[in-house]
C-alpha cells in the first residue's frame, strides 16, 4: 500500500478509537473536536518527536493565554467601554501568542493559536440562554469543568493519538507509488 493509504488507514482506526473513548468513555474528560485539533496540529507542525513536543507546549501555551484574557475580561468588567474593553484584552493577549515564537518550544505560532481558540469558543458557547451558566463560570474550578482543564487534557491526547497514528503508518507496509499511479 502507499504512503497516503498507510497514514489514511492508521488515522481512520485510531480516528475511530479516540471518538468512542471521547464520546464513551471520557465523555466529560475530554472533548473529541478539541483532540482533533490538537492530533492535526501535529501533523501541521512536523509530524515528529519535535511537532509533538511543539504542539503539546504551544496548545497549552494557547489554552492558557487564552484563560488569563477571560479571567480577566470575567472578572474586571469595563462598562464603560463595552465591547472595546474585551477587544482590548483579547489584542493585549495575542500578542503574546505570537512574542514568544523566539523561544524553540513556542515557535509553531499556528499551536499558539490552536490552542487560544479552542478555549475562547468553548468557553464562550453557552449551552442555555441562561448567561450565568457555561464554561465561563468555571475557570478556576479545580475540575473537568473549567474549560483550560479540559481542553488541554483534550488537545494533548490529540497530539499523542497524532503521534501514534504517524508511528502505526510507518510500520504498515508500504511502498512509493509509480509514476503512473502518483
Amino acid at each position: 500500500m502507499t504512503q497516503v493509504l498507510a497514514l489514511s488507514l492508521s488515522i481512520a482506526v485510531l480516528g475511530g478509537i479516540w471518538a468512542f473513548l471521547a464520546l464513551g468513555p471520557l465523555s466529560g474528560f475530554v472533548l473529541v473536536w478539541a483532540g482533533f485539533i490538537g492530533w492535526g496540529c501535529f501533523f501541521h507542525s512536523g509530524a515528529n518527536t519535535n511537532a509533538l513536543v511543539k504542539t503539546i507546549i504551544g496548545n497549552a501555551f494557547g489554552a492558557l493565554v487564552a484563560w488569563v484574557a477571560l479571567l480577566i475580561i470575567v472578572n474586571v468588567p469595563v462598562a464603560a467601554l463595552g465591547a472595546v474593553w474585551p477587544a482590548i484584552v483579547v489584542g493585549v493577549t495575542v500578542f503574546f501568542l505570537v512574542i514568544v515564537a523566539t523561544i524553540d518550544l513556542l515557535s509553531v505560532v499556528p499551536a499558539n493559536v490552536y490552542g487560544y481558540a479552542a478555549l475562547v469558543a468553548y468557553s464562550l458557547h453557552q449551552p442555555s440562554a441562561a448567561p450565568a451558566t457555561g464554561p465561563l463560570q468555571n475557570l478556576v474550578s479545580p475540575s473537568f469543568a473549567n474549560p483550560l482543564v479540559l481542553l488541554i487534557v483534550s488537545m494533548v491526547i490529540g497530539a499523542l493519538f497524532g503521534y501514534a497514528s504517524d508511528q502505526l503508518a510507518k510500520v504498515l507496509p508500504t511502498r512509493q507509488p509509480t509514476g503512473a499511479s502518483a
